[in-house]
């Protein structure tokens, strides 16, 4: 019987988890419920949606509002809109005294469907850990089983300073990195011409803050997500930026917050369809030989290879990627 490289190539130990490459913003209820719609018709092939959408209390929320604009991002969580579950949301940050009824409202309300938790703004792990801490009280006195994903914004000097040891908090998924915030943090050492590319990959501060980020989070099993694109309605501006994030810095995932910027990074972020073709073909051949090591055009592959192509795989069916039809029963059938 063919073994699935579930089972086959990690040997106990946890696989890298395959999300969505793009994350969409939304603050306001007709936002989100746009957002929502999107997804449905940017799926490939009926396999799922090509993005997330995280419903933002920190800047969605009017002054005095904050809790109707939680009540009513749960309303849309659980509502039919929410077909494809693959929402979550970002809450105020440690200094905002609503981010404990944030957490109330919406893992009580929503704690079964809520995709993630997004934590902005810490300014040290002692912060990060309590709000971690909060989110798991509130989910086990609800009776929610189920680790709630959390997403954590690395944006302050204090976040980049401890950001080995913050990955490895327990229930992180995603470190995002926050463009904006950590340039104002500079006090106009970093130019605002750095928000922007290509300041943004160039400035050496930037630079090494945005390889610390990616190179914490690999090294701890999590997904490295990339700031925003400032300019809204130019998608090869995005699409620029997203490659380069991926391919010069190893971000996997990117922030939207216009719809034209979705399908921009997705496409940025997608293996290309002669990778795609070739790790179809090595794993293919690597089932039929028991997973032992294999000769495919010239060179040699064995499990260590096996793992990167399986990922590649996976991330080519997430994005829409065509892929052959034999490894498409063979691997994504069941």
């Amino acid at each position: 019987m063919a073994v699935h490289p579930n089972q086959a190539l990690f040997g106990g130990e946890k696989p890298f988890r395959v999300i969505p490459a793009c994350e969409h913003f939304a603050g306001s209820e007709k936002l989100m419920l746009k957002a929502l719609s999107l997804q449905d018709s940017a799926s490939p092939n009926g396999i799922g949606a090509v993005f997330d959408v995280t419903c933002d209390c920190e800047d969605g929320a009017a002054s005095g509002q904050e809790q109707a604009h939680a009540e009513m991002i749960v309303r849309v969580l659980n509502s039919d809109a929410n077909q494809y579950k693959m929402a979550g949301a970002r809450i105020h940050d440690y200094t905002h005294p609503h981010w404990k009824q944030d957490i109330d409202i919406l893992v009580g309300g929503a704690g079964n469907v809520l995709s993630y938790i997004t934590i902005p703004k810490c300014t040290d792990i002692a912060q990060a850990r309590e709000m971690i801490a909060y989110i798991q009280q509130i989910a086990r006195q609800h009776g929610i089983s189920r680790e709630i994903p959390v997403h954590l914004l690395i944006e302050t000097h204090g976040a980049l300073r401890q950001v080995h040891e913050i990955a490895q908090l327990p229930w992180l998924q995603v470190l995002d990195f926050g463009l904006m915030d950590f340039v104002s943090a500079h006090h106009g050492a970093i130019p605002a011409s750095a928000m922007r590319s290509p300041g943004q990959f160039e400035h050496k501060l930037l630079a090494r803050a945005k390889t610390e980020v990616v190179a914490a989070a690999l090294a701890n099993g999590l997904i490295p997500a990339h700031n925003v694109t400032l300019d809204l309605k130019n998608a090869e501006v995005t699409y620029g930026d997203a490659f380069h994030a991926r391919n010069e810095f190893g971000f996997m995932r990117m922030w939207s917050i216009y719809p034209t910027q979705i399908q921009a990074i997705v496409d940025a972020m997608k293996p290309n369809f002669d990778e795609v073709t070739d790790a179809a073909n090595i794993l293919l051949a690597a089932q039929a030989a028991d997973w032992g090591p294999i000769q495919y055009a010239g060179e040699l592959h064995d499990r260590a290879t096996y793992r990167y192509f399986w990922e590649v795989l996976q991330k080519a069916r997430q994005t829409g990627v065509a892929m052959p039809q034999e490894a498409k029963q063979a691997f994504f059938s069941v």
